[in-house]
């Protein structure tokens, strides 16, 4: 099986700071997989909440419709758990709880035996300046490169 299905989201990097990175499975109906292997879903706007038993979800991903699912079809924007060990789940909540950080998706795949697999970061919301840095980072980069290139 082809791995091409690679759902990014690009903003993330520049919003937040990426502190930690995990790999978590996703529970998904029949529809929700058919969805995802057509390419058809976006975490742009996606963040992870935990319920009160301590369960983490992915709130607010979009999964259209699939095409041919009649009345199986699933909800686009339904909350989804996330399955990850009970100690990492622990750690997670933990960090959240005491020092405020977010936990975001930053990309979506289809792993080797065909199940749908979130990457997802605790990370800490930056500042207007830190994104001004970054910005500043980067031109400095292309600039940089430019220079070599012309050598």
């Amino acid at each position: 099986m082809q791995n091409t299905i690679n759902i990014k989201n690009k903003k993330a990097k520049f919003q937040y700071e990426i502190l930690d990175k995990y790999t978590a499975g996703i529970v998904l109906s029949g529809t929700e997989i058919k969805s995802i292997r057509d390419s058809k879903a976006s975490i742009a706007e996606s963040f992870c909440e935990f319920n009160e038993h301590g369960e983490l979800f992915v709130i607010n991903m979009t999964v259209e419709e699939y095409l041919y699912g009649t009345y199986y079809n699933h909800k686009p924007k339904a909350s989804r758990k996330l399955l990850l060990n009970k100690r990492e789940l622990k750690k997670l909540q933990k960090e959240v709880q005491n020092s405020g950080l977010t936990i975001i998706p930053l990309r979506l795949f289809i792993n080797d035996n065909g199940y749908a697999k979130l990457v997802i970061a605790l990370a800490r919301g930056k500042k207007l300046f830190d994104k001004r840095e970054t910005i500043k980072d980067r031109d400095n980069k292309v600039r940089l490169d430019r220079i070599k290139k012309s050598f």
